[in-house]
């Protein structure tokens, strides 16, 4: 299959729909992002890359570390960690107060807002220090993107943390009904760090890669996680991975996928390839709205769905 002359006639398709949506302006930091961009890359078990658009321009990740903290998370705690977060998807906004206060403090999964901090509480309480657990976060996305000088980006993580209320307030909640166990503005100030992580797509792509061969990366060899964690993470992509918008993402998209409010989307195709797009404006979910049917013309143009 011709993969660069798929991408190349997406990119030329998705022209007319960079107009429409907005930058997530509720992050001043964010704000400031030209929206009429695009990026997207496949990566193949080969380690062959093909890209279209600004695939070098690094922007903020922002949910989808909740990914590879989730990951981690599982890693360590497996089992246990459901008692803390579930895996039901949410149906509601993904900051919303309303459900976690219904359900007694338990975020529905790990990608919405709340689940993610819950997350981010659980790696603090197993590393004992917020710095170490950066630390290893950061780590983590270097190893997978094989890239070592991978960073956060400051501006934003102090931008977020400055108009978060809503994140302090879900932390507060799970405090109140006892699924919190560290810092609330610590914990808080480091779940914005890592959405502030910036990347490309180059390099979100080949982070992927692991989760699309069963845990084992194919192209460096190293296992970073089992099968069947990474069978239960990719079915956590494909119910939860858009917010309130998850099942409409999965019946025209149909792959396990993950989006940030910074116009990011990865997806898998299990055994198949990795594949990450970002363009900064976003549909009314929050959900980059040319990088969501730019996936819909890949999966339709190439049969590569897991449906």
């Amino acid at each position: 299959m011709n993969y660069q002359k798929i991408l190349d006639e997406i990119y030329a398709e998705i022209q007319p729909e960079l107009s429409y949506g907005k930058v997530a302006d509720y992050i001043p930091a964010l704000a400031e992002v030209e929206k009429k961009q695009f990026a997207m890359t496949l990566t193949l078990p080969d380690g062959t890359m093909y890209s279209v658009g600004d695939s070098q321009k690094r922007f903020s990740i922002q949910s989808i570390s909740k990914v590879f903290t989730f990951t981690l998370a599982l890693q360590l705690y497996s089992k246990e960690l459901y008692n803390r977060v579930g895996v039901e998807p949410s149906g509601n906004a993904f900051n919303s107060l309303v459900q976690l206060e219904y359900e007694n403090g338990i975020p529905r999964n790990p990608f919405i807002n709340a689940g993610a901090i819950a997350i981010t509480d659980s790696l603090i309480s197993h590393y004992k220090d917020e710095y170490k657990t950066l630390e290893v976060i950061m780590q983590f996305i270097r190893d997978i993107s094989c890239n070592p000088i991978l960073s956060f980006d400051q501006i934003v993580a102090k931008s977020e943390m400055e108009y978060g209320d809503r994140n302090l307030a879900l932390a507060r909640l799970m405090k109140s009904f006892g699924n919190f166990e560290n810092d609330v503005p610590k914990t808080v100030m480091m779940y914005c760090k890592h959405c502030a992580i910036t990347m490309n797509t180059e390099e979100l792509s080949r982070a992927m890669m692991f989760l699309a061969f069963g845990g084992t990366d194919p192209i460096s060899k190293k296992t970073f996680i089992s099968s069947s964690k990474a069978k239960r993470i990719n079915a956590v992509m494909l119910t939860c991975g858009h917010y309130d918008a998850s099942g409409e993402f999965a019946y025209h998209v149909g792959l396990p996928a993950k989006s940030g409010v910074g116009g990011g989307i990865v997806a898998t195709v299990p055994g198949t390839m990795s594949i990450a797009v970002w363009s900064p404006a976003l549909n009314k979910y929050g959900n980059s709205h040319a990088g969501t049917i730019a996936l819909e013309k890949f999966t339709t143009k190439t049969g590569l769905s897991i449906f």
